[in-house]
Order: C-alpha cells, then structure tokens, then sequence
C-alpha cells in the first residue's frame, strides 16, 4: 500500500436523487438514517483517494438533524477531511437539498431548484484505515 496522501481540506462531494421507495414516514419524508448511509459513502472514497483503503467508521458525533430529507429531493453529500492521525481520521459532513420535489395534480413530477440549497443535516465522525506499511 502507498502512504497516505491525506490533507487536511480535502474534501468529497456526492449528488443523490432521494427515490420514493426511500420514504418512511407520512409526507414522504426519510428517516435520519438516510443521511448516515450517505456520510458512509462519501467517507469511504474520501479513505480510497486518500489511503488506498475503504477504512471503517469508529464513530459519529454531534449529529445534527436540521429539516428533514423528503422523498423526491435531491441532496448533495459533502466529506471534509478536518484531522489526519497516523490512523485516524476526522471527518465533517453536510446535506443539503438543491432541489425538491413540487408535485401537483397538473405536473406529477414537477420540481424546483432551491436557491439556496437547505441544509438538512450535520455531523462529525471518525473512521480508521489500516497503518502504512
């Protein structure tokens, strides 16, 4: 395995079509949990491209549920990385939605792009990678 090219400021952004079939609650809304698959995801290729190594999540802290994702948005992912250890490293995390569904009985599948995005959710987190070799 190469040594880490980790830097701090690094960062990893991801575009997701939020589906019905993700909705849990009345009013098309998604569970919180949603938002932790995708803090996941983003963390995992910011571990590739910086280690060479999916690398596992250690913890989350300071999650921060702050409107809620619904059925038909589109979120935006985004991993910074905020402190590299010699195996450790801390993460911060943001969604936003950019765009929500704006359905009416005329256009069924009728959006609109918000300006500004809404942020939706926040947190911090750790994930630890295999040491250099």
């Amino acid at each position: 395995m190469s040594s880490s090219t980790a830097a701090v400021g690094t960062t990893v952004v991801h575009r997701r079509y939020v589906s019905h079939a993700h909705a849990h609650y009345a009013g098309n809304l998604v569970d919180g949990a949603y938002s932790l698959g995708l803090f996941g995801d983003v963390a995992t290729e910011m571990c590739i491209r910086a280690d060479g190594d999916e690398g596992l999540f250690a913890s989350y802290s300071d999650v921060q549920f702050l409107a809620p994702v619904q059925a038909g948005d589109v979120v935006e992912v985004t991993c910074e990385l905020t402190r590299v250890g010699r195996r450790s490293r801390d993460m911060a995390f943001t969604v936003h939605v950019v765009a929500r569904g704006a359905s009416t009985d005329q256009r069924l599948g009728a959006a609109a792009l918000l300006a500004p995005p809404l942020l939706v959710t926040t947190a911090a987190g750790t994930v630890v990678v295999p040491a250099r070799a």
